[in-house]
This record gives structure tokens, sequence and C-alpha cells, in this order.
């Protein structure tokens, strides 16, 4: 199960519709059948409650509009707004920081206040630096302790953040440029490790016959960013999950803890810097001696800049002892009884864990961590896991 899949568990409906113009032509399919690929030997993850080592909780910044990618004028000041991506910070913020970046390049002051320190606050600043700009970070927290850092993380774009009644032609336009930069920038990092960028293959483990030739998962990003386009259906005996089919896609992943260090070292040897700061009212701002602000608060701007459309979409994730031999992602089927909100197996292997579960718990401000959630997480991980073989 996929973010798209989370978010629209959350009560947040992806846009179905895709109307086709083009004409159909036969074909006569002359090729022979497919061989079956050999078994595949995958290391089988060890996931145990003495194993965990921490869970961790986010809070996505929702907005059943869409996020929010606009200048303003404020007093003597311009804002331009940049947040509200609901659980795709990390696969939208380079290309939503250029979008910013190049709206910030109509004025002529080259000095410019970007507001958060998360993912879309330093690939904001960064895109800004690239044009010549001095740019200060005012921030309340910086990484490890940003929003950003709870991430599950990846390049995961989805129409799914927003409703589809809610969707514009220029909100389209927005995020297909968003998207098609911002994997540009992150198959760049991928080509370093200090950056822990990297490619990994997924499966999506199921019982049900999967598509041959499935529907786009998202009709917005264009066609050379869609996983789908490499997926390989595996079937009986072509692999070791406790299901009948895994369906292999490859797809760029992201460390959020070696990331967003990256981006900060990055931000400072350019001239940036980095204020501790709160602002309780937009009047705040006015102290500030830059003229251009580039906000990405998150949540933040639904008191500071009364946006009260935004609502959080709480995350949860429980880390079990990394094991490195453990080099893929898992997507399994989830038990009839589970509680809205929380769904299948899902694994994650990172370097500093593997990150089990998940959670998408609409409109709880809650920071706690939900016990009931992690033992169901754990309960579903472990069971799948312990029918998993090892190829003969």
């Amino acid at each position: 199960m996929r973010r798209r899949d989370f978010l629209h568990a959350a009560g947040i409906t992806a846009f179905a519709g895709f109307a086709g113009g083009c004409a159909v032509r036969k074909t006569v399919n002359v090729s022979p059948p497919p061989v079956a690929s050999p078994s595949l030997n995958l290391a089988v993850p060890r996931i145990a409650f003495e194993r965990i080592i921490r869970t961790t909780v986010g809070l996505r910044p929702h907005r059943d509009s869409g996020f929010v990618l606009k200048a303003e004028k404020f007093d003597e000041k311009t804002v331009i707004h940049n947040y509200g991506f609901g659980g795709t910070g990390m696969s939208l913020a380079w290309g939503c920081g250029a979008i910013a970046a190049r709206m910030a390049l109509e004025h002529s002051d080259r000095r410019a206040a970007v507001l958060g320190c998360g993912s879309p606050g330093l690939t904001a600043a960064r895109q800004l630096q690239r044009r010549g700009f001095q740019v200060t970070i005012y921030t309340m927290s910086v990484p490890p302790d940003t929003t950003s850092n709870m991430s599950w993380a990846g390049f995961t774009p989805t129409t799914a953040l927003i409703s589809p009644e809610r969707r514009t032609p220029a909100w389209d336009a927005q995020f297909r440029e968003s998207a098609e930069i911002s994997y540009r920038e992150l198959q760049l990092l991928a080509g370093s490790p200090r950056y822990g960028v990297y490619w990994i293959h997924g499966y999506n483990a199921t019982d049900q016959q999967p598509v041959a030739h499935a529907a786009p998962e998202n009709e917005l990003v264009p066609e050379h960013l869609r996983p789908e386009r490499n997926r390989e259906i595996l079937g009986p005996g072509e692999h070791p999950f406790p299901t009948k089919y895994a369906v292999r896609t490859p797809s760029l992943a992201i460390e959020p803890s070696i990331y967003l260090d990256a981006l900060v070292e990055d931000f400072l040897r350019f001239g940036g810097k980095i204020v501790i700061r709160k602002f309780d009212t937009p009047r705040d701002l006015t102290s500030l001696t830059e003229s251009i602000i580039v906000n990405c608060t998150g949540l933040g701007s639904k008191t500071l800049f009364s946006d009260d459309e935004l609502i959080p979409i709480k995350g949860q994730l429980t880390v079990c002892i990394p094991q490195p031999e453990v080099n893929y992602r898992v997507f399994g089927p989830g038990r009839a009884d589970s509680p809205p909100g929380t769904f299948g197996v899902m694994l994650n292997p990172r370097s500093d864990g593997l990150v089990v579960g998940n959670l998408a718990d609409r409109g709880n401000w809650s920071l706690d961590v939900d016990e009931t959630v992690l033992r169901r997480n754990m309960d579903v991980a472990i069971e799948f896991f312990s029918g998993m073989h090892r190829a003969s």
C-alpha cells in the first residue's frame, strides 16, 4: 500500500477520472510467452517487540484544496507561501522551492527570509541561494526535531493530497512542474552517498491477480516519472512472500536524518544563517530586515496566517534494530478488522533501523505514541514476515 492509499484511507479521495483523447491502434502480440524469473533470495526482516528502538510521531499539514504556492503583499513585505503538502513535502519540495525562488526574482531585493527548517524550508532556501539571494532561515526547531524528520520519505508525489473538486488547471500545472523539478534534483543527489538518497526496490505483496497494464496511479505525474511504468509482476514461486503475487517497482528513497543534515550543511556552507525564533502574529514579521519572506511553516500557518483549512494527519512509525542485508521495501495486505487510519504490512529499511508501519489519523493533533497502533503495526509485520521464506 502506497502513500496514495494512506491519504485515501484518511478521507482524502484521489482523482480517478482520466480522459483519453488518443485513438487506439490494435496490435498483434507475436512475442514468445514470458519465461519465469528465478526465485528471489531476499533477507528475511527480523521484526520483534524486543528489537524496537524508538517510535516517532509526526503531523502532516494537510489542506483539502492542496498545497499553497503563491505570493501576496503584507505591508512592505512580500510573503511567498509554500506549505500544506499533506505528506508529500519530501517529494515536491525542490520543485516548489524553485517556483518560490522564481517568484522572489520578480523583486529587486536579494535578501530573503525563510520561515521553517524542514524539507520545504531548506530546499526553498537552497533554491534562493542558487539564484544569488542572501538567505536567513527563521525557525522554532531544526533537524532532527522537524516534522520532516519523522516521515517515511521517498519520491511519492500524488494528487491524493487534494480533493478532486478543488483542483484547478493552475494548481495542476504547479504540481506537474514541481514533480518534474524535484525528481531531477533527487536523481542528482542519489549520485552522492552523503545525501541519503538512493534507489530501492519496493514489493507490493498481494493475493489478488495484478493487472498487467495498470492504469496510471497518478495521471498528473509526467509519464517518465511514474513508478508503475517499470513494474514487474512476480507470480507464485518467483518471490518469497506469503502471498500469491508480488509487484516489484523501483523508486527513490530518502533517509530523513542524513538528507536534512546534508541540506543544513549545504545551506550554511553557502553563507546561510539560521536564527531560532518564534513568530506569534503576522505583525511580528515586520521586524525582519528582509523584504521577501518565504513561508514554509506547515501547520504553523494555521495560526500565523489564519489558514483555518489546515488540519493535521497524524503519522506514526516504529523503528527496529537495523538489518543492513534487508535492502528492499515491502507493502503487504492488512487485516479486515484494522481500525481506520491504519494499514497493512509496511517495511522501510534504512541505515538507522527497519521502519515498520504507519498511520493516517485525520484531525488528530496528539504527538503522543498510540500504543494500540504500535502493537497493531508490529503484529501484522511479525505475522507476515514469519511466513516469508528464502529461495532454495
